[in-house]
């Protein structure tokens, strides 16, 4: 490598520009984008071919850099085959200090999460600066404890057994329970915890809505999940999962109103439109049901899925099985009993 100031400022330059994976340059632009960098750092400007001269030096000791030729609208561009390799052990790039600061605002953005301050810490420690955010989440409105997220956050990571204060939907009475956190999960715009009971180490979840009070336990022996959380969660719509319920392959009918609705917004990660020839044998069953698709999905049956599935109202028939087809049957009719109650 030339020992000189100036072959030295060059191969920063260069290894700046063979990095960017946004643009391709073929010589002529490295030598024109060097040469403008030299000037108004005051230094002289150099010809095409030291430019040349200095790509062939990278690809040698003590560098061995990767590069390559590639034809873009008929010019010959030169770049490093790895974008994300330096010469240089180099600062982060306004992309990188981009990418982390967003993945760290999307962490630390729920107001009140007293337990996430070292985010705040880290991104002075690395210099990043403040940017208009580019992801935003829901909120819940109605979770008046905000600093729960935080605190479950930082004793489900450090494996803390805790002690939870809770209420039903449908109990005001305050409970306890020893629990051992896995796993926040949103659904539906609202948070859970999933963890082991400490009783029998049965996992259950609890929305943070209706946790009053959440104390740590450090003195107590943590239970690591036994359980694929990622496994469990894909045969279900939600977080309500039953132990004893086996999966369900169910049949049903969108309307043409709402087929694109669901094609892009799935019930369920293994919906599948049925094959033509079971399509046929389901519209010679139901003539009726012409305009529109069949589709089915495998997933255990919960309370979720068959709020999703009533959801659509009349654009959306279970076909198969009997017992979800009753369920939403049974709802349905519920709503329409309490509806003729109220009408005048």
């Amino acid at each position: 490598m030339p020992t000189n100031k100036n072959a030295s400022t060059r191969y920063k330059y260069l290894d700046e520009l063979l990095s960017d994976r946004h643009h391709y340059y073929d010589i002529h632009d490295l030598t024109e984008i060097c040469n403008d960098r030299l000037f108004h750092a005051g230094l002289p400007e150099v010809t095409q071919r030291c430019i040349e001269k200095d790509i062939n030096n990278l690809e040698y000791a003590p560098f061995y850099a990767d590069i390559i030729r590639v034809k873009k609208n008929g010019r010959s561009c030169i770049r490093y085959a790895d974008p994300s390799f330096s010469i240089y052990k180099k600062e982060l790039s306004d992309e990188e200090s981009n990418l982390i600061l967003e993945v760290l605002d999307t962490i630390g953005q729920f107001d009140g999460l007293a337990h996430f301050e070292w985010l705040d810490r880290f991104k002075i420690g690395l210099g990043l600066k403040k940017r208009p955010k580019v992801i935003s989440f829901s909120h819940n409105p109605y979770l008046k404890n905000s600093n729960l997220l935080g605190v479950l956050f930082d004793n489900a990571s450090n494996q803390v057994v805790v002690e939870l204060e809770y209420h039903t939907f449908t109990d005001e009475n305050k409970k306890t329970i020893v629990f051992h956190p896995y796993l926040l999960k949103q659904y539906n715009n609202r948070w859970y915890i999933i963890g082991a009971a400490d009783s029998d180490k049965k996992i259950l979840n609890f929305a943070l809505d209706r946790i009053d009070k959440v104390t740590p336990r450090p003195e107590a022996k943590f239970y690591p999940c036994q359980k694929n959380l990622s496994e469990r969660f894909g045969d279900i719509v939600g977080v309500t999962f039953y132990e004893d319920r086996p999966i369900e392959h169910i049949v049903f009918w969108v309307s043409d109103e709402s087929k694109n609705y669901i094609d892009t917004k799935p019930i369920h990660k293994s919906q599948t439109p049925l094959s033509e020839d079971m399509s046929d044998l389901l519209l010679q069953k139901y003539p009726h049901l012409q305009k529109g698709a069949f589709l089915s999905i495998d997933c255990i049956p919960n309370y979720e899925l068959i709020r999703e599935l009533c959801s659509f109202g009349k654009d959306l028939i279970v076909l198969e099985p009997t017992s979800i087809q009753d369920e939403v049957f049974r709802r349905i009719s519920s709503m329409m009993e309490n509806y003729s109650n109220v009408r005048t």
